[in-house]
């Protein structure tokens, strides 16, 4: 091949290599902008919380504080570990909260709250005892937005809190996953049981200084239905019952949600002769899995499978 046949073909390929690579950092932009355009068109969102109060954030947050251990799960689950910059005292899981500076439990710390600057804190309406609207109040006229999370009673209202702060948070789609992941592995649970026999339960969630229990239309009332076994306890919410009244139902199985739980009941001659008691079916289940409204659903759902039905849910 001549020498300028060589030069050309050298140059058309330099040419063709140069318009690639014009072509790849062209589409890279592009991609780029696409999501720098998706993520603003997500923003400015505004959210009713749990006290009908609409909170509106401009741009995703950077800095985060959850007041609850059910919304530290959730936001961890989503991703948002680097945003999450201050946990509560009662956070045990997962592990990573536990290397985060904590801001209180069942008191907060305002002062160290504002200090940290958070562009969003997630507040739980079951603690709304303590960190009531007159905290929300000072930490807002400040300008800390914060969003109060409904204190779920069904999974149902657990989905639409993981929607809600994925929405808020720029994690929609981890969101949406989550809430999948976790009715598969219900579904999954639902089939394992379909066939078994039908057991009474009484869940117990406290015995000092009184008795108080499960009752319809809990959180944990649900998990027991997808087991398909029957809640002993009839009423509503979390009752307390006399010695007499717990003695009466005689469920084939009592849970406790408290190690302590465990020796209050055994070691009590006044629950000698329940049949649970004499069986030695009470048992003891994780207390963490199955009270808190967030991604561990199912986890919690089979640590009281387990009690129940060890021969299925220990293979």
């Amino acid at each position: 091949m001549k020498k300028w046949q060589l030069l050309s073909s050298a140059a058309l390929l330099t040419l063709t290599l140069a318009a690639c690579n014009s072509e790849k950092a062209t589409d890279e932009q592009s991609a780029k902008d696409n999501t720098e355009v998706t993520e603003a068109a997500q923003f400015p969102v505004t959210i009713k919380d749990a006290l009908d109060k609409e909170i509106t954030l401009e741009k995703a947050p950077e800095r985060i504080i959850t007041l609850a251990p059910s919304n530290t799960e959730i936001l961890f689950g989503l991703g948002l570990n680097d945003e999450i910059i201050a946990v509560n005292d009662n956070d045990t899981y997962p592990e990573e909260a536990l290397s985060k500076e904590s801001v209180g439990g069942m008191e907060f710390n305002l002062e160290q709250i504002i200090s940290l600057q958070p562009d969003l804190v997630v507040a739980h309406e079951s603690g709304l005892y303590s960190f009531n609207e007159q905290a929300i109040a000072q930490l807002e006229s400040v300008g800390i937005p914060v969003f109060v999370v409904k204190d779920a009673k069904t999974f149902e209202e657990t989905y639409e809190t993981i929607e809600q702060i994925g929405n808020l948070t720029n994690k929609e789609k981890e969101a949406e996953e989550m809430i999948v992941s976790i009715k598969e592995g219900i579904e999954e649970i639902e089939v394992k049981v379909a066939d078994l026999e039908e057991k009474s339960v009484f869940v117990v969630v406290g015995t000092n200084p009184q008795l108080y229990v499960a009752g319809q239309e809990t959180f944990i009332s649900e998990m027991l239905e997808v087991l398909n076994v029957e809640n002993a306890v009839p009423e509503l919410g979390w009752p307390q019952y006399s010695s007499e009244q717990f003695v009466k139902s005689n469920p084939d199985i009592i849970l406790v949600t408290y190690e302590n739980d465990l020796a209050a009941i055994e070691e009590n001659d006044a629950y000698a002769e329940m049949d649970a008691v004499k069986n030695a079916n009470v048992k003891l289940v994780d207390s963490d899995t199955t009270s808190r409204q967030g991604p561990r659903i199912v986890e919690g759902i089979e640590s009281i499978g387990e009690a129940i039905y060890p021969e299925v849910f220990n293979e």
